[in-house]
């Protein structure tokens, strides 16, 4: 199966926030109220029932201040880290597409996937005790349709396809960025997860903290500890342990008492 992916190109986007309100449609999602705090950005962050938000990062250019307007969702990471670090058996699954979902019906609401992601975007709801993400619309993905928030979008910032035609997509446009004076305009597609399945185009590529996306994100080292060596440890002890036990029972059989008076008052059952 092909591989899919989303193409963000921060350039066009006007910060008109109709993916977001796209998103909560199709995703049924209970309508939130914020606060005025001195911007135009809609939450101050994700939550449990919002998973796509607009940043407007302000940036200032030539003695001009503009905004850096940025989509911040769950990256669908060719490795993701959220899958790696949950320990619920297919709480948490990566489709032939790419595209990595949550099945609420499995999650135990640990949070350790919280930890693994590098892009910190999963949010875990007080009320539900379960975990939530976006899901790249798998719903209507799996039936040919495109990703609501695409569907929606007024200045084409937002594509959806065949991963490797998005990234041959991409790279045409940053090239057109550079020919027209932004040098440093480039992809974001960071290596240090495998790759991810939305990529953004961005005109500081050289600075993607800029946009509110972390400049190396890896999975934590910790994770890959307590996943690997520790763990296959862990199962070593316990596997020893158990060989021990019966080991010793073979050698010298069950325990034996000359009289009564050995025999302990209280014998476990």
């Amino acid at each position: 199966m092909t591989t899919v992916a989303k193409l963000i190109d921060t350039t066009l986007c006007i910060g008109c926030k109709a993916c977001e309100v796209a998103c909560q449609e199709w995703n049924d999602q209970e309508f939130t109220l914020g606060t005025f705090d001195g911007t135009y950005q809609t939450m101050p962050d994700l939550a449990p029932n919002f998973w796509n938000l607009i940043k407007f990062n302000e940036f200032e250019r030539d003695g001009q201040l503009s905004w850096l307007m940025s989509k911040y969702q769950c990256m669908h990471c060719a490795d993701p880290g959220c899958l790696r670090a949950c320990p619920a058996p297919g709480a948490i699954v990566q489709l032939k597409n790419g595209i990595v979902d949550f099945v609420h019906d499995n999650c135990i609401g640990c949070g350790y996937c919280i930890t693994g992601c590098p892009f910190d975007v999963p949010r875990l709801s007080p009320v539900s005790k379960k975990v939530y993400k976006c899901s790249l619309c798998s719903d209507r993905t799996s039936v040919g349709m495109t990703p609501a928030c695409i569907k929606t979008c007024p200045t084409s910032c937002l594509t959806f396809g065949a991963r490797d035609e998005l990234l041959r997509k991409a790279e045409i446009r940053a090239e057109t960025l550079r020919a027209d004076g932004d040098a440093d305009a480039g992809i974001y597609n960071p290596e240090g997860v495998g790759g991810t399945n939305v990529i953004y185009v961005l005109r500081e590529a050289s600075a993607p903290q800029k946009y509110g996306l972390p400049k190396d994100p890896t999975i934590p080292w910790t994770l890959s500890l307590w996943k690997g060596p520790v763990k296959w440890l862990g199962s070593l002890v316990l596997a020893g342990g158990i060989l021990g036990t019966f080991f010793h029972y073979i050698r010298f059989g069950p325990r034996e008492y000359k009289d009564e008076s050995d025999r302990p008052e209280n014998p476990a059952v």
